[in-house]
């Protein structure tokens, strides 16, 4: 299946999805994240096919998202977060959070996340990086950066 190539584009979020804007893609991030990092376990965790997980699996390490580790001689390979993944997990994190607000339901959220810092039960709370003050979307304005297409 062709997929529309979002990358030339001049915004951050169409870029973005470029790397992860497939449905498969973050269930396949989230799984690795939790510790599920053999391909046999990510297929039997998300019932998807072999070729779809083969695709998303090859994507992402192309994308430098993850890495390919040889497990033993066959060869067999796990995936492990790079950097690059790891900071899209934080993406992750506020999607969980979202969808904890507005579809949980009565049953409450599926997952909980202590943080190592504290130990105590949190969330992800977008904040300023310079005055650490709340940054959500009415809190700030959109303006021209210096990749903005003329």
């Amino acid at each position: 299946m062709q997929r529309t190539n979002f990358s030339e584009m001049a915004c951050s979020i169409a870029r973005t999805l470029d790397v992860i804007g497939e449905p498969w893609s973050p269930l396949v991030l989230r799984d690795v994240w939790a510790g599920l990092t053999r391909f046999e376990q990510i297929q039997a965790d998300l019932g998807i096919s072999r070729k779809v997980l083969t695709e998303r699996l090859n994507h992402l390490v192309e994308q430098g998202v993850l890495e390919r580790r040889p497990y033993d001689r066959r060869p067999r390979y796990e995936y492990v977060l790079t950097e690059k993944g790891a900071e899209l997990v934080d993406l992750l994190m506020v999607m969980a959070g979202w969808g904890d607000k507005w579809l949980a339901g009565e049953a409450g959220p599926p997952v909980l996340y202590r943080h190592h810092a504290c130990g105590e039960i949190g969330g992800v709370d977008l904040r300023c990086a310079h005055c650490g003050e709340p940054m959500h979307a009415g809190d700030v304005d959109l303006l021209p950066g210096p990749g903005a297409a003329i």
